[in-house]
């Protein structure tokens, strides 16, 4: 059985304020959820310790970026063990805006990948084409190469670790978003890429970003290879956020 996450991205948003009062009434309300849906958290680094805290086990947290090695003389950065060390289940891997405004590259996400799942993380893997890219007929073969790099050092034993959220970056914080359609489609390549590497296919948890929103959650959760969102902006909003998560189906 897959497993339905909704994980909010806070981006560099957020205050000691904000965790105190957005965590604890997600918590609350996510509290009587039963459609098996596990939410994640990931908020800029320093404030991960507070949300783990105020989260109390009952949801899962994770981290925005990590390093490419694992400690040394390199200022400003995070690596995978520090983020489980301090209580992180999960880090996202190749956000489009690591790769557009850090010139993040297809071998660097993969080197991350390798650490992730070394440090005990689950690793969210983003992939997604540019407008351009859609426009151009190449949207299948940008997402899937990025796909295939990211997880070809993945170990056999690793697989469960792996969760990819395809994000078209036309659709990120614009307000557009993919039809459930579009999406559905995407998915289901994605899936067969996997399957075509050998990996559990079936088994690995696919989630949909780019602008969801507590009225078109249900739509895009419905489709069969749609396991889940990876949300933006209305993961700041504890009533957004838990509309969302409550727009999972149940388990069947």
């Amino acid at each position: 059985m897959r497993r339905k996450i909704v994980a909010g991205n806070w981006k560099m948003n957020g205050s000691k304020d904000l965790v105190n009062s957005l965590v604890g009434q997600i918590r609350s309300e996510l509290a009587s959820l039963d459609n098996g849906v596990e939410a994640v958290i990931i908020p800029p680094a320093l404030f991960v310790g507070d949300v783990v805290r105020q989260a109390d086990g009952q949801i899962a947290v994770g981290v925005q970026n990590i390093a490419c090695w694992d400690s040394g003389a390199y200022t400003g950065e995070i690596s995978a063990g520090m983020a489980k060390d301090s209580g992180c289940g999960y880090s996202l891997v190749g956000h489009s805006e690591r790769r557009q405004l850090f010139g993040e590259t297809d071998e660097q996400v993969s080197v991350k990948v390798v650490k992730a799942l070394a440090s005990g993380l689950d690793a969210v893997i983003c992939v997604g084409e540019t407008l351009d890219e859609r426009e151009a007929g190449k949207a299948e073969d940008v997402v899937s190469g990025q796909v295939r790099k990211a997880v070809s050092e993945v170990g056999a034993g690793q697989w469960q670790q792996v969760v990819i959220a395809y994000e078209p970056v036309w659709a990120i914080g614009t307000g557009k978003t993919a039809t459930a359609e579009d999406a559905q489609a995407m998915h289901a390549a994605i899936r067969a890429v996997l399957k075509s590497l050998g990996a559990p296919a079936d088994e690995i948890s696919l989630l949909y970003g780019g602008s969801v929103k507590a009225d078109n959650a249900a739509a895009l959760f419905a489709q069969p290879d749609i396991d889940g969102g990876l949300i933006g902006g209305a993961s700041l909003n504890a009533e957004d956020f838990v509309s969302i998560c409550r727009a999972m189906p149940g388990r069947s």
